[in-house]
């Protein structure tokens, strides 16, 4: 492959350009802001989300979509709630039904309970799909700092090309067939870090974290096998990886926005003072009308949209969660 195409210029969508330009790439880095993709071009830096990266000069930032579908590779690096918007837009553009599609966003639809690849099938059938997910900040890829990701597709050859796209000697891919796992772990551990960030604002120690943690891995399991996941897969770099990077990490959008409601912040005055989205916010949403619809017990979402749709304050949140009937470790 020579040319991709990255659809979000955002501090993810900005680090994989970095990635892809340093194995020789030529990328277009499309943003919606005409004014941003200036800027970008003009300083090779992307101030507002990914400060202090440069951009190689084999990186393209551009407004034009048409231009940016003509690559064969193209990472689809949209917040969730406009994945369908941007599925519909590529039908559109007709593109050429070789072209891979790699899904980099980390949630659910909340109308439908569909994963971004699910979307992307849905309105692009012919073309091969894939996701890359892992334990990824924006911050440290840009950087350049030691990175593992895993690449799920379902055609094994396809999987092989794309890893090998993404293979450096800081950034080391891994493959696997369970889509469906690697999509569910990589959202729903953006609850959790939420709730780890509650944790955080309350006053609590590492013990509670911990134990929060260990839960809530125990609970994408239980949620994600039921949704079509494969159980190894949540042990693995797009789950208890995850998992781990997003609730114990600074870099994390959805600890800060835990952190802010433990401390006594309503939802919207957390989102207000963000400049970027915090996933975790709607998969919460989503995860947990998915699990009604699934009939499958998560206590941990459920306090979590709890708080978040302003039902309940973080500490009564948190004393239902710890006064619930005493259970053997291995039951749901």
């Amino acid at each position: 492959m020579t040319t991709a195409s990255v659809i979000g210029a955002g501090s993810w969508g900005t680090a994989l350009a970095t990635v892809l330009a340093q194995r020789g790439i030529d990328v277009k880095l499309w943003c919606r802001d005409p004014d941003q993709a200036a800027q970008m071009a003009d300083s090779r830096e992307n101030h507002r989300y990914l400060p202090g990266v440069r951009l190689g000069e084999n990186i393209i930032p551009t407004d034009d979509f048409n231009l940016t579908v003509q690559s064969e590779v193209i990472l689809c690096v949209t917040p969730s709630a406009a994945m369908a918007n941007l599925a519909d837009s590529l039908t559109k553009a007709q593109v050429a039904r070789d072209t891979i599609f790699i899904s980099c966003t980390k949630g659910l639809e909340r109308e439908t309970g569909r994963r971004m690849t699910e979307i992307l099938s849905s309105h692009l059938p012919e073309n091969p799909i894939a996701v890359l997910s892992g334990p990824n900040h924006a911050e440290e890829v840009g950087r350049q700092l030691a990175t593992a990701a895993v690449i799920g597709c379902e055609d094994r050859d396809i999987a092989l090309r794309l890893q090998e796209l993404f293979t450096l000697p800081w950034f080391r891919t891994y493959t696997s067939e369970d889509v469906a796992g690697i999509e569910l772990g990589g959202a729903t551990k953006n609850v959790y870090a939420i709730c780890a960030g509650i944790s955080e604002g309350l006053g609590l120690g590492d013990n509670a974290k911990a134990a929060l943690v260990t839960r809530g891995l125990a609970e994408m399991i239980r949620l994600g096998t039921h949704l079509g996941g494969s159980p190894a897969t949540f042990q693995g770099l797009s789950g208890v990886g995850d998992l781990m990077v997003t609730c114990y990490s600074a870099h994390s959008r959805n600890n800060q926005v835990g952190r802010m409601l433990g401390e006594g912040k309503n939802i919207e005055k957390v989102l207000g003072s963000m400049t970027m989205v915090a996933e975790g916010v709607p998969n919460t949403l989503s995860f947990y009308e998915a699990a009604r619809r699934a009939g499958v017990n998560t206590p941990i979402i459920d306090q979590a949209y709890a708080v978040i749709s302003g039902h309940k304050s973080p500490d009564i949140a948190l004393n239902e969660l710890l006064n619930r009937n005493p259970r053997q470790e291995t039951d749901s």
